[in-house]
């Protein structure tokens, strides 16, 4: 079984995809989040642009009903690698003992200009 979860809590995606799909209600595919505010601006540095895109990110998965320690594997794009250390300090405090599997990479750009964008999967 296959669910669309959308919420108006968390920006609206700006392309053709979903914010996450649901499946058979214990697997959640996130998809990724960069730091839009809900006038859907981007602002800030890599520091408030991942706490919003980590904020955006549990607004999605608390409204298709799970936990941050369901969250199994997250992927991290970084516009600069330089950023990695700052993006980490966010991460950690944001999971804290919740510490899924990672990975980061740096890409050439991303939507809008966003220095970050994550995604994740979760299940339970």
């Amino acid at each position: 079984m296959r669910e669309i979860v959308y919420t108006d809590k968390a920006p609206s995606p700006i392309g053709p995809y979903s914010q996450a799909i649901k499946c058979s209600g214990e697997m959640l595919f996130l998809s990724g989040q960069i730091a839009l505010d809900e006038n859907g601006e981007l602002n800030g540095g890599i520091v408030e642009q991942t706490q919003i895109s980590l904020n955006n990110l549990k607004t999605v998965l608390e409204a298709a009903e799970f936990q941050l320690k369901d969250v199994v594997k997250v992927t991290v794009l970084l516009v600069d690698i330089n950023d990695f250390a700052k993006m980490n300090d966010e991460y950690e405090v944001f999971f804290g003992d919740s510490k899924p599997a990672r990975a980061a990479y740096q890409v050439s750009a991303l939507p809008k200009g966003a220095l970050v964008e994550i995604e994740a999967v979760a299940c339970r």
